[in-house]
């Protein structure tokens, strides 16, 4: 149902080893349907956040509610819920190697279906269509190792969009995505989020956020949040950008004199995905 409360986390914090703090008193509700950009440098907690979302890893401090249920090690340990949970939120990783671990690409998107012990039509189709929409089929019988950092990301998205969750966490999904490649994915987001898919982005690359999100949410560097608005008051407050490091400014000279203008710098990673 539109607009209800799936996740509710109050006062949550997260710390590393017990000694590097890694969010600090987070709070944020998320409803069914939205799209929602989580904005930060590196450091301010964003993957943190997914993480905790995913169920990954748990709240020294606070809470994080998933429907009406306290996400803990031992809630997500019970047989019954982790069902229900694992095939309702999919996530991303920035890095695709922490996902891939198969020895090649089919039995990669096959993993996760093959848990959900679904009719074998029913995982051939959607093995068909996740390879279909990321435009992989060529790439099943190969390796993943071998695959470059742009081919990776796509079997990744791939994989995650076979299991059809209602909750798809994403943590810098274009970096190391070619330009084409990275079209295809924000037009896959919006027909997702047209069928009432719950999108969470963490992202660097706010040039993106305008066609991905309706909602953003700035983490700062001390690990906690700063704003939470709609993207187009967010991206408006130049300063705030500014000062959590999402954009920059450069001194120019102009007839003798210094001029301060913004920049903004979308992911460059894609250079690298050998596409």
């Amino acid at each position: 149902m539109k607009n209800e409360l799936i996740f509710d986390i109050k006062n949550a914090s997260y710390t590393y080893l017990d000694k590097y703090p890694a969010l600090k008193n987070v709070n944020v509700q998320i409803k069914r349907s939205e799209r929602i950009a989580l904005l930060g440098a590196n450091g301010s907690g964003k993957s943190t956040l997914l993480l905790l979302l995913a169920g990954l890893i748990f709240s020294k401090t606070g809470s994080v509610k998933f429907l009406d249920n306290i996400l803990t090690e031992e809630k997500v340990s019970d047989e019954k819920f982790r069902s229900l949970f694992r095939s309702s939120v999919g996530i991303v990783f920035q890095n695709p190697d922490i996902q891939l671990f198969n020895s090649n690409v089919k039995d990669e998107i096959l993993f996760g279906l093959l848990q959900l012990s679904l009719p074998e039509d029913e995982i051939g189709k959607r093995l068909e269509n996740s390879l279909s929409i990321m435009a992989i089929g060529h790439l099943t019988d190969r390796h993943p190792q071998y695959l470059s950092t742009g081919e990776k990301k796509r079997v990744s998205i791939a994989s995650v969009l076979a299991m059809e969750p209602d909750i798809i966490l994403l943590d810098e999904p274009t970096a190391g995505l070619d330009p084409r490649t990275m079209r295809h994915f924000m037009d896959i987001v919006n027909v997702l989020s047209a069928e009432g898919t719950t999108i969470v982005t963490a992202t660097q690359d706010i040039h993106i956020v305008p066609e991905i999100a309706d909602r953003a949410i700035v983490l700062s560097e001390d690990k906690s949040i700063v704003k939470d608005d709609i993207v187009s008051e967010v991206l408006k407050d130049r300063e705030l950008l500014e000062r959590h490091n999402l954009i920059h400014s450069h001194i120019h000279m102009h007839q003798g004199r210094p001029h301060v203008h913004p920049h903004e710098h979308p992911d460059h990673h894609y250079s690298h995905a050998g596409q």
